[in-house]
């Protein structure tokens, strides 16, 4: 276990060491906050390690490096959402990335993807240079393909970069999350093999603390330089496609003796592509996603292949707005379906979808909107998506100005109840303030927090922003018991067969609980104990 230990605080050191590299550009280190942050390694949790590290470390980040801090899976559980840019990239931030880092309380899922796309969009990276440094301890659990991640963001960053580092994952499992980082010309840490860990980071310090040297200008290629210049075009007949009019992915395989797919040769980016192969029997294809063509190349010595390659796909070009006039919501997913496969995006999109019956979900928050319409191969569909949502903010408050701080558990259903009673829900989260992108409509937010509850009606309009204060009128009490006690919170009054209504239950020697104020009973030592609670305020209560 000690070996473990020491090998993800190297891992982690060594992606700070690296750092220097980047000093004259921005960066964010994102830091899983997942549930599994929790694990021990020789006894100390693995956030505790983490949060370590992040001290010795930043001691020697660069003065002008504006690095940036983001964490996942701190705030709720079961929300992949919960993704939080806690320090903004500036000069001299080490200090303010340690008191965050400090704060945070693991609890939630793995939306690892998702918090890289954000972290590339914060850092401008479809124009200016960028690195992301992703620590996890585990694996994407939002249903988003990290490689095809890294594959879409390599394709549209100028010069972007994900290092990641792998706290204790098998190799299996290792491979999973380093796609990212191979499909972004970055590195991946592991902590499995001790001696070939060090050697191979020591090797990567000591190259990239190296001064880049000036690179040299290079003459124009000529054609006879490239032995494959292929074509591509959406339609049969139609335009060849260049000048960046879609990001089109080439891949090279050998083909085997029968025809079919062999070894992995490379894949490039762009409109057009020119490129020098070895003599020899090739399948490739160009396109996006489901939108490709694939035809076998024979390279023959001093000969040029043209191959034309028609996707029989066409343009999508997708703009998400919560209503009519707002600006693109940058943190809208995007998901484009047709038969047998479909892909995810974020934000604003340019695509290639194959010709054919598509289907189109938007979603901003818990506001949905879908649309099937057909694509014609050679077209370019434009569309601006209303999708319809307005903002629900939310304030706990134990009294009227008094914040609660707590994780207070809110969760949104629809107002309207089924015949049994029931509600449908619609969105929940954890914390004092919480803020939901809502769909038009009559809601009502439930609050739990220890032995409180409650509901507060509200209504959300499209476009528009709603308030609401969420008043406990509760307070806080906490027990002292000599030993690990049984302390059961009731009503102080019984219903008609005699039964108290029970509130809130825990262990001594200390248990803390929040309550509406009120009168009580306190089930301990096989006593019970009369309790008024006033608002706003903490109770103090030995039990001997």
């Amino acid at each position: 276990m000690g070996l473990i230990r020491n090998l993800i605080l190297g891992g982690v050191a060594a992606v700070a060491m690296a750092m220097p590299v980047i000093a004259a550009e921005k960066a964010i280190i994102i830091l899983d906050a997942s549930g599994s942050m929790w694990a021990q390694v020789d006894g100390k949790a693995r956030i505790t390690i983490a949060r370590e590290t992040l001290a010795t470390v930043l001691k020697g980040v660069p003065d002008d490096l504006e690095l940036g801090f983001m964490a996942y899976g701190h705030r709720e559980k079961g929300n992949c959402d919960d993704i939080e840019m806690m320090v903004e990239p500036a000069a001299g931030t080490a200090a303010a990335i340690l008191k965050a880092a400090d704060g945070i309380t693991p609890k939630g899922k793995t939306p690892l993807s998702a918090a890289v796309r954000m972290a590339a969009d914060d850092l401008k990276f479809t124009e200016e240079k960028a690195t992301v440094i992703l620590i996890t301890d585990g694996l994407e659990t939002c249903n988003v393909d990290p490689c095809a991640l890294g594959n879409d963001l390599e394709s549209q960053g100028v010069d972007f970069t994900v290092d990641v580092v792998g706290f204790g994952l098998t190799e299996e499992e290792g491979k999973q999350v380093a796609c990212l980082a191979d499909n972004t010309g970055g590195q991946y840490f592991s902590a499995q093999d001790g001696d070939s860990l060090v050697k191979a980071l020591a090797q990567t310090v000591a190259e990239t603390a190296k001064p880049a040297p000036a690179p040299e200008p290079k003459p124009a290629p000529v054609e006879d330089e490239f032995n494959l210049i292929p074509t591509a075009t959406l339609s049969e007949g139609g335009p060849d496609i260049v000048d960046d009019k879609v990001d089109l992915v080439w891949e090279i395989y050998k083909a085997k003796a029968d025809g079919t797919q062999g070894e992995y040769v490379t894949t490039s980016y762009g409109s057009t592509y020119k490129v020098n192969l070895d003599p020899g029997e090739y399948l490739i294809s160009a396109g996006e996603g489901s939108a490709k063509a694939t035809m076998p190349v024979t390279i023959k010595a001093g000969k040029v292949s043209k191959p034309h390659f028609v996707i029989n796909g066409a343009i999508l070009k997708v703009h998400p707005r919560p209503s009519e006039g707002a600006d693109v919501d940058k943190d809208a997913t995007v998901t484009i379906a047709w038969p047998n496969d479909e892909t995810t995006f974020y934000g604003e999109i340019t695509t290639v979808v194959p010709a054919g019956e598509v289907t189109l979900n938007v979603s901003i928050g818990a506001a949905k909107v879908s649309e099937t319409f057909t694509a014609t191969a050679g077209d370019t569909i434009d569309k601006d998506v209303i999708v319809g949502s307005g903002i629900g903010s939310f304030q706990s408050e134990y009294v009227e100005g008094q914040a609660v701080d707590d994780d207070i558990f809110l969760e949104v259903f629809e107002a309207k109840k089924a015949l049994d009673g029931s509600r449908k829900s619609v969105t929940n989260g954890y914390g004092g303030n919480q803020t939901f992108d809502l769909p038009q409509g009559d809601y009502v937010v439930d609050y739990t927090l220890d032995g409180t509850k409650g509901e507060v009606p509200f209504s959300i309009k499209t476009g528009e922003r709603t308030d609401v204060t969420l008043v406990l009128d509760a307070g806080v009490v906490a027990f002292t018991t000599p030993g690990d006690d049984y302390i059961e919170v009731l009503g102080a009054k019984k219903d008609i067969k005699g039964n108290r209504e029970s509130f809130d239950y825990g262990y001594g020697p200390a248990f803390e609980t929040t309550l509406k104020a009120g009168d009580y009973v306190i089930k301990s030592l096989d006593k019970e104990t009369p309790l008024t609670v006033p608002a706003g305020e903490r109770t103090e209560i030995t039990l001997k």
